[in-house]
């Protein structure tokens, strides 16, 4: 039978849940359990868990600890908090934390996962859909809607930050694989000697440190969904390699001489232009046609002005779970005239934000700190105006390290420009390796810059 969902256990006593453990597997599902919560932050950061047990029960507290560490994950699974003894204040602090349910007898393994599976359905249900009330997001819902009933392969393009991965992990819940686990991997993020293990794994003893046998993310998606984040950033030699697993539903791990049969709906995403990449060469013509079959668009917030203010109370609503906190009528202006270069994922960190500014229970224009603009023109634009209210500079100067920030960001950009956009290309003139150069291109759209815009302009 087909693996029914990821259950990560976190809690100081591994060893009291071995027949919970147990249990789980008869029942069908993938089972890990870990002691570190941040440990456990590592591996939801990775998106391969559809539901978390957490049974602190030698410091209960940890358990609101552990959920206050989660408030900043983008995708987050339900979760149960588990105790020996019922503590009807610990109960309501879990729920208001965001706890999905509250479960005091830790030892009926049966009743708790009656409680699980009614989570994971609740969890799962075609409601939870992203937040579309614009025209071009609806109809984009609606083609998602009807690509998930098949298997095809989904190209999710957009600029970074506007929700691809939300959106894939829309098909899967609405396509017949939702009850089989969603696995996203971010190929911009994994070192390229690691990447081509965690795609299809290895074998132990296949490299240094392969200390036993370990199943890639394609392994780990049967039966559900795999989504490659932004697949425009897979090395070259790697891309055959994909090409042949698309095509053979087959994986061989590193090392290994036996292929292993796959039953997996892939989708990949991107904020490259993937057609621009196959003709200068950086990206296998093949390969693109291969997942290319059915391609989706989700258009930058700019462009879907009437989701902006729905977006931002549905943050509200869940960053702010213990307070009750309003948009004035002025931020709301605020929020519909601002050009959001940095999409859905800086109007999450500008409400995140507004709630640490706020005062009262209304959040005003002033408290959005929509002052600090991002120009995107000529090079010699290409920098972030402080406010006036810079408080690392009284004199309205702009601080050492800030002009710093702005030339390296101006010289990065100004030699992505020189070899076309290709980041290993770029690293290696830049004298730093892919991955810094990577980790440099986040800083930078953390600071609100859209990278793939700033390339292509003259």
């Amino acid at each position: 039978m087909s693996n029914k969902g990821n259950i990560l256990i976190v809690g100081d006593k591994p060893e009291g849940n071995s027949d919970l453990r147990e249990k789980l597997k008869d029942a069908h599902y993938r089972v890990e359990q870990i002691v570190s919560a941040e440990r456990a932050l590592k591996v939801l950061h990775k998106g391969m868990v559809d539901l978390i047990i957490a049974d602190f029960q030698r410091s209960p507290q940890d358990s609101l600890g552990f959920l206050n560490k989660m408030r900043a994950l983008n995708n987050k699974p339900p979760v149960i908090i588990t105790a020996d003894q019922p503590d009807i204040e610990q109960a309501v602090a879990a729920m208001k934390a965001g706890a999905s349910d509250y479960f005091a007898d830790s030892d009926n393994s049966d009743q708790l996962l009656v409680l699980m599976e009614k989570c994971l359905k609740s969890s799962n249900t075609p409601s939870a859909a992203p937040i579309a009330v614009a025209s071009a997001s609806q109809k984009t819902l609606q083609m998602a809607q009807q690509v998930a009933q098949s298997d095809a392969t989904v190209l999710i393009t957009g600029e970074s930050g506007t929700g691809k991965e939300v959106l894939a992990r829309y098909i899967h819940l609405q396509s017949p694989r939702k009850s089989g686990p969603f696995i996203a991997i971010n190929c911009a993020a994994i070192p390229d000697n690691l990447l081509e293990s965690e795609l299809f794994g290895h074998t132990r003893g296949s490299f240094t440190g392969a200390l036993s046998d370990q199943a890639g993310r394609f392994e780990q998606a049967n039966s559900g969904t795999l989504l490659l984040d932004e697949i425009g950033e897979l090395p070259s030699n790697l891309q055959a390699k994909l090409l042949r697993v698309l095509q053979e539903k087959e994986v061989e791990r590193v090392g290994g001489r036996t292929s292993i049969k796959l039953d997996v709906r892939v989708l990949a995403a991107t904020n490259q232009n993937l057609q621009e990449a196959v003709q200068n060469g950086q990206f296998r013509a093949d390969l693109f046609y291969r997942i290319n079959v059915f391609p989706l668009t989700w258009a930058p917030l700019r462009e879907r002005k009437e989701d902006i203010i729905p977006l931002a109370e549905y943050f509200l609503e869940n960053l702010a779970s213990e307070r009750d906190i309003l948009l004035s009528q002025e931020a709301r202006e605020r929020l519909n005239s601002y050009q959001w270069p940095g999409n859905v994922r800086e109007l999450e960190n500008v409400i995140q934000r507004a709630l640490v500014m706020c005062q009262n229970n209304m959040i005003s224009a002033g408290d959005l700190m929509l002052e600090v603009q991002v120009i995107h023109s000529t090079d010699s634009q290409l920098m972030v105006e402080e406010p006036s209210r810079d408080i690392t500079s009284p004199s309205g100067e702009v601080s050492l390290e800030s002009k710093r920030k702005q030339e390296e960001f101006k010289h990065i950009i100004r030699t992505l420009r020189l070899h076309d956009g290709h980041r290993s290309k770029t690293a290696e003139a830049l004298g730093v390796t892919t991955r810094t150069l990577r980790n440099k291109l986040a800083d930078m759209r953390k600071e609100g810059m859209d990278v793939e815009v700033l390339i292509k302009q003259p």
